[in-house]
């Protein structure tokens, strides 16, 4: 069989959840027996979004090949299963530097680079070297933006020739859009979606099936409108409302008959949908037995994107646990020694998450203070771990004014350092220390218990490390190193002995974790979160039976 390709394009406003879409999508077609995989064409002009603030853009989501890519393809990785790499994100920038290092080489031939044919040729070019690489059955497409936009035009015209290029009969066109509900009229209005259908069809793209987002049902008279007005069957007007959790979409769409639809109009035979692990998954979610506590302390907690695997690493933890967890987010900017209490005294766990940059860092080394001080299950990610570390120096070993070169150049104990191969780097974007690199774990640990065996691989986006000069004093003040990069020596894991759970990691676990994979660290947190509020519970209850005398 010829790859199949899927391209879902966005009208009427943005943020209506084409990842989601794309991310629901790929897992009834995996359901089905497919090899799927989904592509995001972003168009904006930074050639990957590693530079970009995560109030402007969210968290950056690493591949395995060390990419940094939109959050969208981690809803891809987590709902599909499956690995996604460089290939799976491009963006303008992307797409305009491949082309102008072309024309350098003499790879045109001296003629005139335009628009089209060479930036459209150099997308179509990604799309195409993605289906063939793994020989997937189908390629789902998310064109980024929203149908309208200028920058969003090279990537319509692009995929308008890629439908006649690969051949109509394997190509099929999704268009997700917003079919509004205004109270004072009592009413849905089919007008928006009409005109983005509309706009589409002139750029020479019309879509096959409509994904209409609303938040009111729609009726067999507004489907029949949406249809009639936008050419298409009305079968092929697919109702999406929200859903108390992203997990919830693929079994909607299958209800809505989205999959039988699109194997249809691609005339692909497949085996019947086997959801039944994750309808389980979904049920979980739904029905906790319990629920715990966790806060997540971080210098962007206002967006809540910027933390985005973080969280969804959480609720396939809390899932395992048959629990629901309850994410209480710290500002750590606002955190000094006269209200650390106020905001942490009430939680099971405490997770300090990654980061860049100094602002809201003392904020962080209380956190960790606290958890280590008050027995709660600790987990710090990145920064976390190296707040974790500078914490233990200070209050610990006894090294005063401990801390990370990145705050503080001139500390008397740079206990976390600049990477020897990061000193000389100038360039800020895809320079750190990226992607899949191994760790050994020391047996008996905190980590090895999680993990279950001794060799691991995880992703990594730093600049900084821990100081190997500090090991031994740290090491001899009580700290635990439990996983070890086996080629450089570069310390992965630390821990703490005399603790319920405290566990720092130089990399970032929520990057791996599925809802079919539940990563084991996050998994052991939330056991350990569990354990703690249980026996917070009896004590709290045997203080309430003491006798007064």
């Amino acid at each position: 069989m010829s790859t199949k390709y899927i391209l879902v394009t966005g009208g009427v406003t943005s943020s209506l959840g084409k990842g989601i879409i794309c991310a629901s999508l790929g897992r009834l077609l995996v359901a089905r027996g497919l090899k799927v995989t989904v592509q995001k064409l972003d168009p904006y002009i930074n050639v990957d979004p590693g530079t970009m603030n995560p109030y402007e853009h969210g968290e950056v989501y690493v591949t395995d090949d060390g990419a940094e890519t939109d959050l969208d393809l981690g809803h891809y990785e987590r709902f599909l299963d499956i690995k996604t790499s460089q290939e799976n994100n491009v963006t303008t920038g992307r797409i305009y530097y491949d082309v102008i290092k072309k024309e350098r080489k003499g790879v045109y031939l001296g003629k005139t680079v335009q628009v089209i044919p060479h930036i459209t040729d150099e997308i179509k070019s990604h799309v195409t070297k993605l289906g063939e690489s793994e020989n997937y059955d189908v390629v789902i497409v998310e064109v980024g933006g929203t149908v309208g936009d200028i920058e969003s035009l090279p990537y319509i015209e692009a995929m308008r020739q890629l439908k006649y290029e690969v051949g109509r009969q394997n190509v099929l066109s999704i268009h997700l859009t917003l079919v509004p509900y205004l109270a004072a009229a009592g009413e849905l209005k089919t007008k928006p979606t009409q005109h983005s259908v509309k706009t589409l069809s002139e750029s020479g793209l019309s879509p096959d099936i409509l994904v209409c987002r609303s938040e009111h049902p729609l009726d067999n008279t507004i489907r029949s409108k949406i249809a009639q007005f936008c050419n298409v069957e009305i079968e092929d007007v697919i109702e999406s409302l929200d859903a108390q959790s992203i997990y919830e979409v693929p079994l909607l769409m299958q209800k809505e008959g989205l999959d039988k639809q699109v194997i249809q109009k691609l005339n692909i035979e497949t085996d019947k949908p086997d959801l039944e692990k994750w309808i389980q998954f979904v049920d979980r979610l739904r029905y906790p037995d319990k629920t715990v506590k966790i806060a997540l302390v971080g210098k962007y907690v206002e967006h809540h994107d910027s933390y985005k695997s973080i969280v969804e690493a959480l609720i396939h933890g809390g899932a395992v646990n048959d629990a629901k967890v309850k994410i209480k987010w710290v500002q750590s900017e606002t955190l000094n020694t006269q209200n650390i209490d106020k905001h942490l005294n009430d939680v099971s766990g405490i997770l300090v998450a990654p980061g860049f940059g100094d602002r809201g860092i003392e904020g962080k080394y209380l956190a960790v203070r606290y958890a280590r001080e008050q027995k709660i299950p600790f987990f710090g990610i990145c920064l976390g771990m190296q707040s974790a570390v500078v914490e233990f120096a200070r209050n610990v070993a006894g090294l005063e004014h401990a801390d990370s070169t990145e705050f503080n150049e001139k500390t008397p104990h740079p206990v976390i350092d600049l990477m020897l191969d990061q000193k000389e780097v100038t360039d800020k974007g895809g320079t750190m220390r990226l992607g899949k690199y191994a760790c050994s774990l020391v047996d008996d640990t905190r980590a090895a218990v999680s993990y279950g065996k001794q060799t691991i691989d995880e992703r990594h986006r730093h600049r900084y490390e821990f100081n190997n000069a500090f090991k031994k004093k740290l090491t001899d003040a009580g700290l635990v190193i439990s996983g070890v990069n086996p080629e450089r020596d570069l310390v992965e894991i630390i821990e703490l002995k005399d603790h319920p759970w405290f566990v720092g990691v130089q990399f970032h676990p929520e990057l791996k974790s599925t809802v079919y994979q539940p990563h084991p660290l996050f998994v052991s947190l939330v056991a350990a979160s569990l354990d703690h509020a249980e026996n917070k519970k009896i004590e709290e209850s045997a203080v309430a039976e003491t006798p007064v005398e």
